[in-house]
């Protein structure tokens, strides 16, 4: 049963190399709310601060508020990408992610390499992986280059690449953020049905984007962040309404 449950967690960052003590406090007065001194004296920027949500199984959420709000970092939260340092987080399902093209890759490996060693993590055996290496690159346009390091892609192809791994196998959970978007427009025409039918099968999405378009048509619920917060949660219609 897919389930995200999250009970007052807070995501922290230090700020490095910050150590003149009257940089520090003129840094602390001018943004109170988000910077802090930690035990260790480091300045910590507050990325999540005490957030409390379930969402589970059949929902749709859109993550939405303006740059810096926390969006991508709860998204990579619930990825296990940050771990909170405060409260407690439990995410019951499969996952899938697309929220950074390059994140899970080897650089060094190619294509292929990349594909089987993502299957095989995913219980899948070499075989399988080999021939879901073949789809993947039929469906990416990779051609020869499938058998390329993959420090040697463009951007775009990087993207088709993780979008076409991410989607070929549909996740219990399905994080997504908005670089989905990105790429050249046949591509993008016919990665909308794989998404749409990724988007329908997966049990629970949780989405953070900008395009309230594309959170109407595919969230039933929103959630708006600010400076790290929860300030809204409820139906889309309603939360988008009240910008």
């Amino acid at each position: 049963m897919a389930r995200i449950l999250a009970e007052g967690i807070s995501i922290e960052f230090p700020l490095y190399h910050l150590g003149a003590r009257s940089l520090k406090k003129r840094l602390l007065a001018a943004t109170p709310l988000r910077l802090r001194a930690d035990a260790a004296n480091r300045i910590v920027v507050a990325a999540l601060r005490d957030l409390s949500f379930e969402i589970r199984r059949g929902e749709r959420v859109a993550l939405v508020g303006r740059n810096g709000a926390g969006k991508t970092t709860l998204l990579r939260t619930l990825a296990g990408v940050y771990e909170p340092v405060a409260g407690r987080l439990t995410v019951e399902g499969a996952v899938g992610s697309l929220i950074d093209p390059a994140a899970g890759m080897d650089p060094d490996a190619t294509g292929r390499e990349n594909i089987v060693l993502r299957a095989l993590y995913r219980g899948l055996t070499a075989a399988e992986g080999q021939a879901l290496a073949e789809e993947i690159a039929a469906f990416a346009g990779l051609g020869e280059f499938l058998d390329v390091p993959v420090r040697a892609y463009s951007a775009g192809m990087h993207v088709r690449l993780a979008f076409a791994m991410a989607t070929a196998m549909t996740p219990q959970v399905l994080l997504m953020d908005e670089w989905f978007l990105a790429g050249d427009a046949e591509f993008m025409e016919k990665a909308q049905e794989r998404l749409s039918r990724l988007v329908s099968d997966a049990d629970i999405l949780v989405l953070a984007t900008h395009d309230m378009t594309v959170a109407r048509a595919w969230c039933t619920r929103a959630v708006r962040l600010d400076a790290g917060r929860i300030v809204a949660d409820g139906p889309v219609t309603e939360i988008l309404a009240a910008e």
